[in-house]
C-alpha cells in the first residue's frame, strides 16, 4: 500500500494512492498518518476498513504533503556510503555516525528548497528513508524489519557551510525550514522485498548526479534500525534516513551548489520521484 497526504501545508488528509495511480481520499476512517496511526496498527486497520471508505478521488496536481505526520525525530545516519566518504574526505566509519534534523525541516515531496538566509553553499542528497513502524528498544537486528512501517524517498537537503564552517554538530546545516523533502508516498514494507537492494539516482537541472544502489551502504537497514535502537527508543513513525551515496555538490571539482532556479529531480526504485526548485530565502 502508499500512503498519501495531501492538501495545503499544516493541513494535509490522508489518502492512497491505488493502480491507476490515483490519489483516494480515506480520512473519513483515518485522522493521519502519524505516531497514532502507527502505534495502533494503523496499516492493517487501513486494510480492514478500505471497503468502508467513500475514497473520493483528489484531483489531479493537488499539492502533497510529507506522506507522515510530523515525527517524534528525524534520525539521519551519515557517511553510509564509501564513495560518499571519499569524496567528503573522511574516514570509512567503524560504527554510524548519527545525528538529527529538526522536524520544522519536514515538507512536500514537489514543495520547494529554501536556501536560507545567510547560507550560500546549499546541497543535495539522496537517500533511502525507514518510517518505524512500532516502539523499539534495544532490538536485534533480527527483529528489525518487525518494526519497519514502510520506506519513503528522502532528500537530506544540506547547508555546508553551516554544517562545517560554523563549529558544533552537523545538525546546523540540516534543519533549516524546507530540508527534509519526503515523498511523494510512504510504501509499506510488505511491497519491497529488500530495501538494500534499490536503485536511486538525483538529477540537477536534467543532468544526473547520483546514481547508486543502496547495496552500497556500508550499514545496512537492518543494521541501522537495531543499532539505532540501543542508543535511543524510536517511537512509531520516527524516521531514519539511511544515508547518500557520491555525486553531492560538496564533493564536485570545482564543489557545485543550489542557487534560486535550480530544479532537482530524485528517485528510488519503487518509491516514486519528487521534484524540488529550489528558491531564496525572503524574509
Amino acid at each position: 500500500m502508499k500512503l498519501v497526504r495531501f492538501g495545503k501545508p499544516g493541513a494535509e488528509k490522508p489518502g492512497i494512492l491505488n493502480n491507476n495511480q490515483e490519489i483516494l481520499d480515506v480520512s473519513d476512517i483515518v485522522n493521519d498518518y502519524d505516531e497514532n496511526f502507527f502505534a495502533s496498527d494503523g496499516v492493517a486497520t487501513l486494510e480492514k476498513n478500505l471497503a468502508k471508505s467513500s475514497k473520493v478521488k483528489i484531483p489531479a496536481g493537488t499539492r502533497l504533503g510529507s506522506p507522515i505526520g510530523r515525527p517524534s525525530k528525524i534520525i539521519c545516519v551519515g557517511l553510509n556510503y564509501a564513495k560518499h566518504a571519499a569524496e567528503s574526505g573522511m574516514d570509512i566509519p567503524k560504527e554510524p555516525i548519527l545525528f538529527y534534523k529538526s522536524t520544522t525541516s519536514l515538507t512536500g515531496p514537489n514543495d520547494n528548497i529554501i536556501i536560507p538566509k545567510g547560507g550560500d553553499k546549499t546541497d543535495w542528497e539522496v537517500e533511502l528513508a525507514i518510517v518505524i513502524g512500532k516502539r523499539a528498544s534495544y532490538i536485534d537486528k533480527a527483529e528489525a524489519f518487525n518494526y519497519i512501517a514502510g520506506y519513503a524517498l528522502h532528500n537530506d537537503v544540506s547547508e555546508r557551510a553551516f554544517q562545517l564552517e560554523r563549529g558544533g554538530q552537523w545538525l546546523k546545516g540540516k534543519s533549516a525550514d524546507s530540508f527534509a523533502p519526503l515523498g511523494p508516498w510512504l510504501v509499506t514494507k510488505d511491497e519491497i522485498t529488500n530495501p538494500n537492494t534499490l536503485d536511486l539516482w538525483l538529477k540537477l537541472n536534467g543532468e544526473t548526479i547520483q546514481s547508486s544502489n543502496t547495496s552500497d551502504m556500508i550499514f545496512d537497514v537492518p543494521h541501522l534500525v537495531s543499532y539505532i535502537s540501543q542508543f535511543m527508543t524510536l517511537l512509531p513513525g520516527d524516521v531514519i534516513s539511511t544515508g547518500t551515496p557520491s555525486g553531492v555538490g560538496m564533493g564536485l571539482n570545482p564543489p557545485r551548489y543550489l542557487k534560486p532556479g535550480d530544479i532537482v529531480e530524485l528517485g528510488i526504485d519503487g518509491l516514486g520521484i519528487s521534484r524540488q526548485e529550489t528558491v531564496a530565502y525572503q524574509g
